[in-house]
């Protein structure tokens, strides 16, 4: 049986701003925390409904802007989705 999990970047309160701040996209994201968070539920409740596992991949600024930079990689949405999806992946293959 194949297990369906997706990670999905998920950003603490006290780290909101800094993130914002840190991403070469920042601009794009909401521009409160309430507001980001209700979205990110909003699509997080959607995604479990189809029956796929959500991971919910803390992005700490300093641990993420190391593996940008370990990857080569700008901080922006595609990374992030790729952090998100590698962390995920290790999360549910470790469980197993």
């Amino acid at each position: 049986m194949e297990l369906q999990a997706i990670g999905i970047p998920w950003y603490k309160r006290e780290n909101f701003n800094e993130l914002v701040k840190l991403f070469d996209d920042g601009h794009k994201l909401h521009d409160t925390y309430p507001e980001w968070l209700a979205s990110a539920n909003s699509l997080r409740r959607e995604i479990e409904s189809k029956g796929i596992r959500v991971v919910c991949v803390d992005i700490d600024p300093e641990s993420f802007s190391s593996w940008c930079k370990s990857e080569g990689r700008r901080l922006d949405a595609d990374a992030r989705s790729e952090y998100a999806s590698m962390v995920a992946y290790r999360t549910i293959t470790d469980g197993q």
